[in-house]
């Protein structure tokens, strides 16, 4: 009988103490995630379950993106997520600001230590307009009740408040402090998503129970959601996956009818979704905006103020079919936008004329460039309209077995994305690292 190649991964010395220090540094930051903010009001947060406000929508939004920080309101309630925001401003940046476009063309090695650098010093802005946002959010669940005693920014409530900001400011650098320590003596590249990974796997046990809390259709609605979430993995896999190759051109060697000759196949590859869950987030954070603002002009003294005020909270405040369509149109048009800004930062055009590498049939440089881009932009459509239908599951699957849209997954839309972005990531640093081994055996065939 022929042993499993996963013996592999445990047998080789070094990629098992990879692994152990991985899993240790995972296991702090999960114990670490139980610590709350001092002074939090316990009766703010079992309000949350109860809530729905437009900002109790949002709450459980970044409660799932957080790992279940949020709602216990840890000192890792913003998670990692401040420096994941930095870093997506800079890249937007890159193509409006031209000195940081050509810094990063003229010396790509020395562009990403810069953008490193800035990207930790927009963090700690990031965190602490994070902060007080969340904060501002829970204060809007039970009016007249903050989540933080003592909380203002006068007399002798300032210094408490200044003390909770820096504790959750804090807790979000050590979050990223462990994925960096992962990604440097652990899985290489993966610290970031890995803290990510676990918080989203954690919540799993407590949507489980939530499923089944309802005696009468608890069960019911747990296979239907087993069965939604192992064809989704599936589908979602497919699509990852799914590549478009394009055939280059290296002086040299000379391409006949059945592939390049003397030196190989060459080729680029331009992946069908290659922005992964962000467009879900740019989505959801935009659509509920307006609903967050809108819920501090309800009860105003003005008629027509306090009626557009509670429309945009009936219908952007996280239920509806206008929500649903509106929040599928989002995500598309930004899977697009996303796509397109990685798309021009990575300048294909002039990395490959640097290389000496052509595409057959087109100029190098703009030409080249132009010519992928409208390859890039055709792939795209069926990777933006499948993340648009992924973003709409939980909606679509609560309508038909009519209940809300948050009891009826295990994972969320965008959980599931980082799940198995994540396990593919790591399945495949692991059969290189194991090549590099002497290992030849696929770990999954």
């Amino acid at each position: 009988m022929k042993r499993s190649p996963w013996r592999y991964i445990w047998k080789s010395k070094d990629i098992r103490n990879k692994l152990l220090v991985t899993l240790g540094i995972l296991v702090i930051y999960r114990l670490i995630a139980n610590i709350p903010v001092p002074g939090f009001n316990s009766e703010v947060i079992a309000a949350l379950n109860t809530s729905n406000s437009a900002a109790g929508n949002l709450i459980s939004i970044l409660n799932v993106l957080s790992g279940g920080t949020l709602s216990s309101f840890s000192i890792l309630a913003m998670g990692v997520y401040p420096y994941i925001t930095a870093s997506i401003i800079l890249q937007l940046l890159g193509p409006i600001i031209p000195a940081i476009e050509e810094r990063m063309k003229n010396d790509p090695r020395e562009g990403r230590k810069w953008m490193e650098k800035w990207t930790m010093y927009l963090t700690i802005p990031m965190a602490l307009l994070s902060a007080i946002g969340q904060i501002g959010l829970f204060n809007q669940i039970v009016p007249g009740m903050t989540v933080l005693k003592n909380y203002g920014w006068s007399g002798s409530n300032l210094l408490p408040t200044v003390a909770n900001i820096s504790a959750m400011i804090a807790g979000t650098m050590i979050a990223i402090w462990l994925g960096q320590l992962i990604s440097e003596y652990g899985i290489q590249q993966q610290g970031l998503s890995l803290i990510i990974f676990s918080g989203i796997v954690s919540q799993m046990p407590s949507n489980l129970v939530r499923i089944l809390a309802d005696q009468s259709s608890g069960w019911y609605i747990l296979i239907i959601s087993i069965i939604v979430l192992l064809i989704t993995v599936f589908a979602i896999v497919h699509i990852q996956q799914g590549i478009r190759y394009i055939r280059l051109m290296i002086p040299g060697q000379r391409i006949s009818y059945r592939g390049i000759k003397s030196g190989g196949s060459v080729t680029l590859p331009l992946r069908v979704n290659s922005v992964g869950m962000i467009p879900l987030i740019f989505a959801q954070s935009i659509i509920t905006f307006p609903a967050l603002i809108a819920s501090f002009f309800v009860n105003s003294d003005v008629s027509w103020v306090s009626n557009v005020a509670s429309w945009i909270q009936t219908h952007l405040g996280g239920s509806g079919v206008f929500y649903v369509i509106l929040y599928f149109i989002l995500v598309v048009a930004f899977t697009y936008f996303y796509t397109s800004v990685t798309f021009m930062n990575n300048d294909y055009g002039t990395s490959l004329k640097r290389q000496g590498a052509v595409v057959p049939g087109r100029a190098a440089g703009a030409d080249t460039q132009n010519y992928l881009a409208k390859i890039q932009n055709r792939i795209t459509f069926p990777g933006a309209v499948f993340l648009g239908l992924i973003a709409v599951l939980p909606y679509i699957l609560g309508a038909i077995l009519n209940t809300n849209a948050n009891s009826t997954m295990l994972l969320s839309s965008s959980g599931m994305l980082i799940v198995v972005g994540v396990v593919r990531d790591i399945i495949d640093y692991l059969q290189s690292d194991l090549g590099q081994h002497g290992y030849e055996e696929k770990l999954i065939r």
